[in-house]
């Protein structure tokens, strides 16, 4: 089944199905585009204070620019973006947080990597529990969509047609024994440490690419835990909470799991400012509540 007929056929809000439909559309031109441009250097710094890529560039333009023209969306907040861009005249409310090429840093080396998107029903500035769909597209051997929406989370395969293609309707994800972790082992924090600790003898193996979407997406359909914790000199977390975490711990969520900060659920977490950063663990529930009862005993 098509991602259209599949929008119609969940009888998703035309508005909605065609703001999907469009993104997904956006997705096929930045697959196109990392020929010849894999490990340039814009000579820019994003407002994280990351050196920016020409690829992180232009695949925010490619995206940016489509919802101007388009006018489907009246709000977007962009990893590679300063403020949040107001849309005059949209069409609809919608509020799109973006993290236009995710793990960029991997492409040199041809590791798959993605697009993060939310979307909200108005503006961005609010819990991700507010989100009323989100989506991720992986560029890798295949390019993917999975999307959560209609009430469940489903993964779609680009085929030689160049249109997404049903391929899993309403996943959840398993009991598994993955773990991913971020940050240098010498800087954790004693409670992560104690996780970790835990974790490698209940034999959870340990699968890290250094791309947030991928290692999320593994998770997701092979089951465990992801993070990036609290750490020396970051104790606030690497992560964005608008434009990483929020999208992809709705998915998650809606797929059965969790996601929190070791102290609570990230969805209900009010944003203050666009570039705020939060600790991540996210996968399955019994992950998620090994850790909140670790940083509970040792708080």
């Amino acid at each position: 089944m098509k991602l259209n007929e599949f929008l119609t056929s969940k009888n998703v809000d035309s508005g909605l199905a065609e703001l999907v439909e469009l993104l997904a559309e956006q997705s096929q031109t930045i697959k196109r585009g990392f020929l010849g441009h894999t490990e340039d250097v814009a000579g820019t710094i994003n407002i994280y204070g990351e050196e920016q890529l020409v690829l992180d560039k232009w695949a925010d333009e490619v995206i940016v620019s489509s919802l101007q023209k388009s006018k489907l969306a009246h709000w977007i907040t962009s990893e590679e973006q300063p403020e949040v861009i107001e849309i005059e005249n949209a069409k609809h409310d919608f509020g799109i947080t973006l993290d236009p090429l995710d793990g960029s840093s991997l492409i040199p080396v041809n590791l798959t990597v993605g697009t993060i998107i939310g979307i909200y029903p108005g503006e961005v500035l609010n819990p991700g529990k507010n989100m009323i769909s989100a989506m991720y597209f992986l560029y890798g051997p295949l390019t993917t969509l999975t999307i959560s929406i209609a009430g469940g989370v489903h993964d779609f395969v680009l085929d030689r047609n160049n249109e997404y293609i049903l391929q899993k309707e309403n996943l959840t994800i398993p009991d598994g024994k993955i773990y991913a972790s971020g940050a240098l082992r010498k800087d954790w924090l004693p409670p992560h440490i104690t996780y970790v600790s835990q974790l490698e003898e209940e034999g959870y193996k340990l699968r890290y690419s250094g791309s947030f979407v991928a290692d999320v997406h593994q998770i997701l359909h092979k089951g465990g835990i992801f993070s990036y914790p609290a750490y020396k000199g970051k104790e606030s977390g690497k992560l964005r909470l608008l434009v990483e975490a929020n999208p992809l711990g709705k998915i998650v969520t809606d797929a059965g799991g969790a996601i929190s900060n070791g102290k609570e659920n990230i969805l209900d977490v009010m944003p203050t400012a666009i570039s705020n950063r939060t600790p991540i663990y996210i996968g399955g529930k019994k992950e998620i509540e090994q850790i909140e009862n670790i940083v509970k005993k040792a708080a």
